[in-house]
């Protein structure tokens, strides 16, 4: 778990089937609140039709601070649907939870936990692969990824998931230039 990185820069050489398949079904290993399963997966093993829309050709492509992450032989879009966990928390094994009334009765949504569990899964399975993974965002692309890839009304991507050969080491993020806190910096034991 530790050696897991976020990747931006992969190499073009093809993933495996077999490999892709056991990166893949991790996803189905993570929880599913109710055992519920509204999360699917869009497997893209075309990226340049991806990356056409969402960053076209063009000065901004051109000066894109990782075109690394542009040779990711695949990508995934994880993608949950609100209404599974309604439907299945209105069935007679849970309808005493009061879930089962809409979105609005979820004090924690756990489609969005769920679906952090399901690519968690996925990209750790990625590095025991030694596959390099990253997960990112659609930013304003969201509408247009979802008509691009039949995504049905009432499911909602999570992001997009680039996986493939680390090529080298890449330009971290300025995000990353934080650093993350120690145990001791989100720990509270017995109490807040």
């Amino acid at each position: 778990m530790a050696s897991r990185r976020s990747c931006r820069d992969f190499d073009a050489t093809p993933i495996p089937d077999g490999v892709l398949r056991r990166v893949l079904a991790a996803a189905g290993r993570a929880p599913s609140a109710g055992n519920t399963w509204g999360l699917d997966l869009v497997l893209i093993r075309d990226p340049d039709r991806y990356w056409d829309l969402t960053l076209p050709a063009g000065p901004r492509r051109d000066a894109f601070r990782w075109p690394g992450l542009l040779k990711a032989p695949v990508l995934v879009v994880p993608v949950v649907e609100p209404d599974a966990y309604v439907r299945r928390y209105s069935e007679p094994d849970k309808v005493n939870s009061g879930l089962g009334s809409g979105e609005d009765s979820w004090a924690v949504p756990y489609w969005w936990v769920d679906g952090g569990a399901a690519v968690m899964s996925m990209m750790l399975a990625a590095t025991a692969e030694g596959l390099g993974s990253l997960l990112f965002g659609q930013f304003g692309h969201e509408a247009a990824v979802a008509e691009l890839l039949g995504i049905p009304p009432g499911h909602v991507a999570l992001g997009t998931v680039a996986l493939g050969r680390p090529r080298g080491r890449s330009n971290p993020s300025v995000s990353a230039l934080r650093g993350r806190p120690g145990l001791d910096g989100f720990l509270h034991d017995e109490r807040w």
